[in-house]
């Protein structure tokens, strides 16, 4: 079992329903209505459910894969019924997100890398911060030492926040205020972390996207300066992304995965929005593991995303 082996619990499981309510009620709203008076799945329905998926926030791309996958089952099996294409439909997707998600190895790698560096990029306002401090929390409940890097040093209001939600876990952080070399603090946070004998180090990154030449400039030097402290690092580029602005999470994940090496998704904010479909969208379209997901407020709702749970809930009734 992983760190967080009790995260599908039924309070979480519940959290995850709710969290994805408003995604569900719409996907299935116009899906309902998009196969009324038809018995089989033809050519009319299928167009249908595509323009489902693509107003859903799964993307194009996406889409027309399912699609296709769809129209290779209902020639395979001669008939499909309407009845039967939402357990048709769930199969598919679950498959999809399978392809890129496996069972998150994360917390096994934590242990073979002392400390295990996280770097963390995106978007001012994706929830970048609060999923730092969700995660320093659930490692420290989980019985690890971390250390947080205040390295978005373009706004003094990032420092500030991260200052706060350090105070909040009670985990250590390095700082240097505001204009700082970001390079410099994140130097200085894994000389501390490693030095401490931490387990966890999580930098914060500035989240500017001004122009693809200039981030990439300033990531690859972090990570370059990071390796004069611990060669390897950063274990993980994680990204995160706002579920909440649909296919403008899609276009933030080219820009960045242009930028640098990301090896890991967080898709936040998935409660209160109906563009959850996104993270099917994400997931196929980067190839990129989608690791966790926000489904709430509480330190307990940002969950290793499962993609059996996560479908599940979508097609829950």
């Amino acid at each position: 079992m992983s760190f967080f082996s009790k995260l599908f619990t039924k309070e979480n499981k519940e959290s995850l329903d709710k969290g994805l309510e408003k995604t569900k009620e719409s996907f299935f709203g116009k899906l309902t209505k998009a196969i009324a008076g038809k018995s089989t799945v033809d050519d009319a329905v299928l167009d249908e459910l595509e323009e489902v998926l693509i107003s859903g926030d799964v993307g194009v791309t996406t889409t027309l894969k399912i699609i296709q996958r769809i129209e290779e089952r209902v020639k395979r099996d001669k008939y499909v019924s309407t009845s039967e294409l939402n357990k048709t439909l769930k199969e598919e997707i679950v498959d999809l997100l399978s392809e890129n998600n496996k069972t998150p190895a994360f917390f096994s790698e934590t242990l073979s890398h002392k400390p295990y560096v996280i770097m963390v990029v995106g978007v001012n306002g994706v929830g970048k911060t609060t999923t730092i401090g969700k995660l320093a929390h659930q490692f420290k409940q989980a019985g690890k030492s971390v250390v947080l890097g205040a390295a978005d040093t373009f706004r003094a209001a990032a420092v500030d926040q991260l200052i706060i939600w350090s105070e909040r876990v009670g985990v250590p952080i390095v700082h240097q205020g505001m204009g700082a070399d970001p390079a410099s603090v994140a130097f200085d946070t894994l000389s501390s972390a490693k030095a401490k004998g931490a387990d966890i180090v999580i930098i914060d990154t500035a989240g500017r996207l001004h122009n693809k030449i200039n981030l990439m400039n300033e990531l690859t030097k972090i990570k370059n300066v990071m390796k004069k402290v611990l060669p390897e690092a950063p274990h993980e580029v994680l990204l995160v992304l706002d579920g909440s602005t649909g296919q403008n999470a899609i276009e933030q994940c080219k820009q960045f995965t242009a930028a640098t090496d990301v090896t890991a998704l967080a898709v936040t904010k998935l409660d209160g929005t109906a563009k959850g479909g996104v993270v099917i969208g994400i997931s196929d379209e980067f190839k990129i593991p989608v690791k966790y997901i926000g489904v709430g407020e509480k330190m307990t709702d940002l969950q290793v995303f499962s993609p059996n749970e996560f479908v599940d809930s979508l097609f829950s009734k």
